[in-house]
C-alpha cells in the first residue's frame, strides 16, 4: 500500500476525531507516541507497534494540516540527499543532531 492510501485510511477512520482535538492536541498525542517508540527502543518494548503509533499520528496530523506526506516525502527526498544531492548520500556522518530541540508545554 502506498504512503497516500495509508494517510487516506487514518483520514477516513479518525478525521472525526482529529478535526474535535485540533492540530495542537494531535501534536502532543504525535509527540507521546514519539516518546513511546523512544522507551520501547531503549529499554525494550514493541518498537513494531510503537512505530505503527507513531506513523498513524503523523498521518493524522498531516490530514489537520491538509499536507499529502507521500508527494512532500518525494519532492523533498526522492532518490537524493536534500542536502548534497547524492544517493548515495555524500554528507559527512553526523552521530547526532545539529540542534538541541528543547520542548516546553503551554498551557
Amino acid at each position: 500500500m502506498q504512503l497516500r492510501n495509508l494517510q487516506k485510511n487514518i483520514y477516513d477512520m479518525y478525521i472525526h476525531h482529529d478535526r474535535k482535538r485540533g492540530v495542537d492536541k494531535t501534536l502532543d498525542w504525535l509527540l507521546t507516541e514519539v516518546y513511546e517508540l523512544y522507551v520501547a527502543v531503549k529499554e525494550g518494548g514493541d518498537v513494531s507497534a510503537e512505530a505503527s503509533d507513531v506513523l498513524a499520528w503523523l498521518l493524522s496530523l498531516c490530514n489537520l494540516l491538509n499536507i499529502d506526506l507521500e508527494r512532500e516525502f518525494i519532492n523533498k527526498y526522492g532518490d537524493k540527499c536534500p542536502k548534497c544531492g547524492w544517493n548515495p548520500c555524500k554528507c559527512g556522518y553526523r552521530e547526532y543532531p545539529n540542534k538541541k530541540v528543547r520542548i516546553t508545554r503551554t498551557q
